[in-house]
C-alpha cells in the first residue's frame, strides 16, 4: 500500500505555523523591544543625589533615560543601569547576564588606586579617564573596555553627578 503524500495540506499547514511563529515573535518584539519609560522619581525621594539615581536607574534626575551604544542585548530590550552589572556596592565580579564577561569593580577608590581585574594592566584611573570610561568604552591605556560595557551618552553634569556618586561607594 502507498501513502500518498497531500501536498496542498503540508504547505498549508507550513504555511499556517510560520504565520503563527511570526505572531508569537511579532509580540514578543512588541514587549521587548517597546522603550523603557522613565522613572518618575524626584531624586530626594528615593535617591540622594542625581548620581545615584543614574547608577540604580540609568535614568536621571529629569526623568530622561541615559541613551548608550554597545552593551549586552537585553539592555537595549528591557534597559538598565550601573548597577545592573556592577551591583549595589560597585563590586561587579558576577557574569553578565547571557555572557562570560565578569564585571570589575568600580569603586572609585578601586580605579583610582590602580587595582586591576585579573589579566588587566594599564594606569590608574583619574575623573578624567572614568568619565571617558563611561562614554567611550576606554581603560586608561586607551584600550576598548569589554563591548558588555555600554558607552553611555550622557551630559556632563551628569557625569559628574555620577563620578560623585561612585566617590561614596566603599
Amino acid at each position: 500500500m502507498q501513502n500518498k503524500v497531500n501536498w496542498a495540506l503540508v504547505i498549508g499547514g507550513g504555511v499556517a505555523l510560520g504565520i503563527v511563529l511570526l505572531v508569537i515573535l511579532a509580540a514578543l518584539f512588541l514587549y521587548w523591544g517597546r522603550p523603557a519609560t522613565p522613572v518618575a522619581v524626584e531624586p530626594g525621594e528615593r535617591f540622594t543625589s542625581n548620581g545615584e539615581m543614574i547608577y540604580y536607574t540609568g535614568v536621571n534626575a529629569e526623568g530622561k533615560r541615559i541613551p548608550f551604544t554597545a552593551g549586552p542585548p537585553w539592555l537595549y530590550m528591557r534597559g538598565g543601569s550601573c548597577v545592573t552589572c556592577h551591583g549595589e556596592d560597585g563590586r561587579g565580579g558576577v557574569p553578565v547576564m547571557m555572557d562570560t564577561a565578569i564585571p570589575p569593580d568600580i569603586r572609585y577608590s578601586t580605579l583610582t588606586e590602580g587595582e586591576h581585574g585579573e589579566g588587566e594592566e594599564h594606569p590608574p584611573y583619574d575623573d578624567e579617564l572614568i568619565k571617558r570610561a563611561i562614554t567611550q568604552g576606554l581603560d586608561p591605556a586607551g584600550e576598548p573596555l569589554d563591548l558588555t560595557m555600554p558607552r553611555w551618552q550622557m551630559s556632563e553634569e551628569d557625569l559628574d553627578d555620577l563620578l560623585e556618586f561612585l566617590q561614596t561607594l566603599e
